[in-house]
């Protein structure tokens, strides 16, 4: 990564790191919209004849870039596989994006910011796109529980931070 040299008023962004009281940091949200949705009902009609609940698997991924300036793109994607006795149910895959403007915010903290804020703001219309998608599907709506942004950006943070000190030897 570049280093950008230290701005001469102390303003964010600069190496100080130092909010200036006078432009408060600020997230605006600029767009939603919906990137990518898929529906697959591999075995319909039989899959509506099944007995029991199927197991389902969901997996979230976050990723964010810039689009220059302040501005920056920040995707939420899901993928949730019903089976029930490894016979595959439904699948839905969805992707959902925001562009953000975030201003007066210290270098350090804008990773965080991107990883929990944005999609914090995201997950409710995730949520219900998911929801929407298995209603039509002709199966309950799957209503996602809430997502602890923080708690998973502060395990990778703490994992990240464990493999970069493996090399290092511990002694005692």
């Amino acid at each position: 990564m570049s280093e950008t040299p230290p701005n001469p008023n102390g303003a964010p962004g600069g190496a100080s790191g130092q909010i200036d009281p006078n432009n408060p940091p600020s997230l605006s949200v600029l767009a939603q919209y919906l990137k990518d949705l898929s529906f697959e009902n591999p075995r319909a009609p039989q899959s509506f004849q099944g007995e029991g609940s199927p197991k389902i698997d969901v997996n979230v991924d976050v990723q964010a870039r810039s689009l220059g300036g302040d501005q920056y793109e920040v995707e939420l994607s899901l993928a949730a596989r019903a089976k029930r006795d490894d016979d595959p149910v439904f699948v839905v895959e969805a992707t959902y994006a925001g562009a953000f403007e975030i201003k007066n915010l210290p270098r350090e903290q804008m990773e965080m910011v991107m990883l929990v804020e944005c999609p914090r703001l995201l997950f409710p219309f995730m949520r219900q796109i998911v929801a929407e998608a298995t209603r039509n599907g002709n199966f309950p709506p799957l209503m996602l529980e809430p997502i602890d942004f923080m708690g998973i950006y502060m395990a990778n943070a703490e994992k990240r931070q464990r493999e970069q000190g493996q090399g290092t030897p511990i002694t005692v």
